[in-house]
């Protein structure tokens, strides 16, 4: 696991509808630290720095500030539109404990069969890995480059990083390369002459 993104957080004694609704309009988002066997804290951590985290991708992050604590980020909840982070509940780790995460599937290499005409069509994105706190992958990578067409990947072609394990059956299809569909060749042959037809339907409604 490359170095912990550093993330950091204060005491909260926030707390009703209202007054967390003034956190959030600060800038801050509620947060919880439990795990452990210890008391559980009420934390806020900037919205931005949070943001940031989650979109790179980081689940396990080193706290500090009121907290010096590693910890996963266990749960986020989001506003039903999706743009909003309204809590962020973290658990405690260490090095010597197996946790479950979730990492996304990385295709690698220019498959045999793209290069015949073929398409690849990935089927899982994501698996859920059980690992130690401190040997977390960014990603699994899936090498493609010797799959021609009607062949296929299974989560036991796929060579995971030493001390990670699958939580998938070993016979799931991941990623497969099969034949060009009708609709697929169309749908490219008619974007090649795409731009002149806008073109022409611009210059009409124009007249």
């Amino acid at each position: 696991m490359s170095e912990l993104e550093v993330l950091e957080v204060k005491v909260r004694d926030t707390f009703g509808k209202r007054r967390i609704r003034r956190l959030r309009a600060g800038g801050f988002v509620p947060a919880n630290l439990y795990g452990h066997k210890q008391e559980t804290v009420s934390l806020m951590v900037d919205e931005v720095a949070i943001g940031n985290v989650l979109r790179h991708g980081h689940q396990i992050v080193k706290l500090s500030g009121a907290s010096n604590d590693e910890a996963l980020i266990k749960e986020v909840q989001w506003n039903v539109w999706g743009n909003e982070i309204l809590h962020v509940d973290f658990a405690r780790i260490d090095a010597n404990e197996k946790i479950k995460v979730v990492v996304p599937f990385v295709m690698k290499g220019e498959a045999a069969g793209v290069r015949e005409g073929g398409v690849l069509e990935m089927l899982i994105h994501e698996v859920e890995v059980e690992c130690s706190a401190t040997n977390v992958p960014e990603n699994v990578v899936v090498n493609v480059s010797d799959l021609s067409i009607g062949q296929h990947l299974t989560v036991a072609n796929i060579v995971f990083p030493e001390g990670v394990t699958a939580d998938l059956a070993a016979d799931a299809v991941v990623v497969s390369c099969v034949v060009k569909n009708e609709e697929v060749a169309a749908a490219e042959e008619a974007g090649v002459g795409e731009p002149e037809v806008i073109a022409r339907k611009k210059d009409a409604e124009e007249e």
